[in-house]
Parts: C-alpha cells; structure tokens; sequence
C-alpha cells in the first residue's frame, strides 16, 4: 500500500534493522509487542530524532491484553526504549486485512486511525502518510492518548478474533462539525 503511494518501503529483520533505522524518515514498528523489550534498545542510537510510528498493540501469543492501567500505555512502554526518537501511535486499530486500498474505505468514509504524540510536527507528518494511503488520519493529542486507543484496539480484538466476528473490521470515527 506504501509502495503504491510512492513511498521508498524498506523491510528490516534483524540483520538490516539498524542501517534500515539508520536511513529512514519514518521508521513504522510491526513486530509483536512483546519483543521490543528486547529489540528496540539496539535500534535506539539509530533512530535518534527519528519519526517511529508504533503500530503495535500490547497483547500476548493469545490475543489477551496486556494492560498498564492509568500509569501507562505500550506506546509510551516503546518511548521508555527510545527516549530519543519521536515516537506516535497509529494504525493500532486497523487490522492489517483492512489495510488495502478497497478496505480502507467503508461505504464512501474512509477508516479512521488515531495519532498520538508528544511531537506535534512527528503527529502531522504521520497524519499526512496516513492520509496518502487511504486513512482518515484523527489527531488524537500528546502520547498518553494511546491508552485509548489501545483500549479501542483491544475491544476491536475481542469482537473479530475471540468472538469470531473476523478481520475485515474497522472503526470510522464520526465528528459532526459545530455550526457557528
């Protein structure tokens, strides 16, 4: 979906992750969340001042949360392993099934991501990808936001895989604008 939106798209394993860090604008996250306890600190001197979109959830193997409650989210989990990049949540709550051109549009709305950040131009820069790949991109505030989301994702999880509701879900967030 990237490529076809004219984005240079590099995938990193761990052989290349750190010269992939190295040379990207914006470095987006699709590992378990489980394991960027132990791969991100690697990648951490790479990615100074660089845009990270943390498009993870916390769960585990099987699919159940892992919760912070109010004193934390995963996405700040991940902004503790890189102090120094500008980590933004999004995406979280899209299925990767939904993620084609045709399904990131339902019945003429395109779905919704949500973008938290503390840096407000990383939140601007990755609301903009957003939209260039079909999303309707939602600033959604500073990082602790992504408690919500992730709560969001979580019940999103729970209705098509638990439940068996299916994949080919997603969220379309309407606001109707104030008249003045």
């Amino acid at each position: 979906m990237a490529r076809a939106a004219g984005y240079n798209v590099v995938v990193a394993g761990r052989e290349n992750a750190v010269s992939v860090a190295e040379e990207s604008q914006i470095f987006v996250l699709g590992i378990p969340f489980p394991a960027c306890a132990s791969a991100l600190p690697a990648l951490a001197v790479a990615l100074t001042n660089k845009i990270v979109v943390d498009g993870t959830n916390p769960v585990k193997a099987d699919w159940s949360p892992i919760t912070f409650g109010d004193r934390s989210s995963g996405g700040e989990e991940i902004a503790k392993l890189l102090p120094t990049s500008r980590v933004v949540k999004a995406f979280n709550t899209v299925f990767a099934d939904t993620m084609t051109k045709e399904g990131l549009m339902r019945d003429g709305q395109p779905v919704t991501t949500f973008v938290c950040g503390d840096d407000v131009a990383a939140r601007q820069a990755v609301s903009e990808l957003a939209a260039t790949l079909g999303f309707a991109p939602l600033d959604s505030g500073p990082l602790r936001i992504c408690r919500y989301t992730e709560a969001i994702a979580h019940l999103n999880i729970q209705l098509a895989v638990v439940q068996g509701g299916g994949t080919n879900a997603a969220l379309i967030y309407h606001m109707m604008k104030k008249h003045s």
